[in-house]
């Protein structure tokens, strides 16, 4: 709050003298009503007031208040198909190549079931129940460390992406600093391109570069690494013009070039921000690594995507424990390491 007062000296100045200004003028009002009708009218359009009413249905009925509503049914149908999830991996022996009963896999075991089929006879044209012996090789563990693979090769996507993205977005982001850019033409492209990088999300790109490279991590890691390039660019060129220019200034009146200049006084200052914004990266690369699996580019998505439009929920939910799991391992890596070097 701000003491508006008159002219006179403190010593000569009336009680009356003094006004609080009030917090909310008529300026500020309008504006709070033109937002507020601007979220109804959103609202509306994308259907908020429908998302309340559901909502509040599902929690009623969660406390017994309500019979039954459309979310908690949902929510019910999609638990069970997920739950229990799979573990164990069960291949009928005569479609593995190349199979040798002597060598089985580490904690597998040869099971015989009995198969009814039903098949149509060609001399009476009738279907007809048909009882075959089918030898089954079980895996308890055998879905669990196909996952885990798959894991590994989406931090392998991430971390490559990453990696490319720092190494992109470095020449991007002294071209993007008004202090050290060569020319202003320089300058231009290299906000657009930055600029262009990051509006592309990597889902769009990955669609595109999966017709380029194929099906398969490639792709994604090329899709994740030129978004990346994008978001570190222009994050760095910012730090790089902020930096305090007095050390700048001390180095450059001795005669040090541009290059010295960024090593010895405007890196130590920046890189404790360059190392949050590449370790933010990484982990959302993790993430979106998942994303355009979707779409064939290598990784646990590529998995998931699989076995959803083959309707394998029990499968679904074992690559959806796998990706928290290893997120939020990622995630109290991340904090130790920052608490450490604070």
């Amino acid at each position: 709050m701000t003491d508006v007062v008159a002219s006179a000296p403190p010593a000569a100045r009336p009680h009356s003298a003094w006004r609080i200004q009030r917090s909310f003028g008529v300026r500020q009002r309008v504006i709070v009503l033109m937002v507020l009708l601007l979220l109804v009218v959103t609202g509306k359009r994308v259907e908020i007031d429908h998302m309340v009413t559901l909502t509040s249905d599902g929690l009623l009925a969660a406390v017994g208040l309500r019979d039954s509503s459309q979310v908690s049914a949902g929510l019910a149908s999609v638990a069970r198909q997920l739950f229990p999830v799979q573990l164990s991996e069960r291949t009928e022996v005569a479609r593995i190549e190349n199979f040798d009963r002597d060598h089985l896999p580490w904690l597998s075991h040869l099971e015989v079931g009995t198969v009814h089929e039903q098949r149509l006879n060609p001399d009476t044209l009738q279907m007809e129940d048909h009882v075959t012996q089918r030898e089954v090789l079980v895996e308890p563990l055998g879905y669990l460390w196909h996952v885990a693979a798959k894991m590994i090769e989406t931090l392998e996507i991430a971390l490559w992406a990453t990696l490319l993205a720092v190494l992109l977005s470095l020449p991007l982001a002294w071209l993007s600093a008004r202090n050290y850019t060569p020319h202003r033409v320089c300058y231009t492209v290299a906000r657009a391109l930055v600029s262009l990088l990051r509006a592309v999300p990597e889902l769009v790109s990955a669609l595109f570069l999966v017709l380029a490279y194929g099906f398969g991590p490639v792709a994604g890691v090329l899709a994740l690494a030129l978004h990346g390039a994008g978001f570190l660019g222009k994050f760095y060129a910012e730090d790089i013009e902020t930096a305090d220019p007095r050390p700048q200034e001390a180095l450059r009146a001795i005669g040090t070039n541009q290059l010295l200049v960024m090593r010895y006084a405007v890196l130590p200052q920046v890189m404790p921000q360059f190392i949050a914004y590449t370790l933010y990266v990484l982990d959302r690369n993790v993430r979106m690594a998942t994303v355009v699996g979707l779409v064939g580019a290598g990784g646990i998505g590529q998995e998931l995507k699989g076995r959803y439009d083959m309707y394998n929920y029990a499968h679904v939910g074992t690559i959806l424990i796998a990706i928290f799991l290893t997120v939020f391992v990622l995630d109290q890596l991340a904090a130790r390491w920052r608490r450490r070097h604070a």
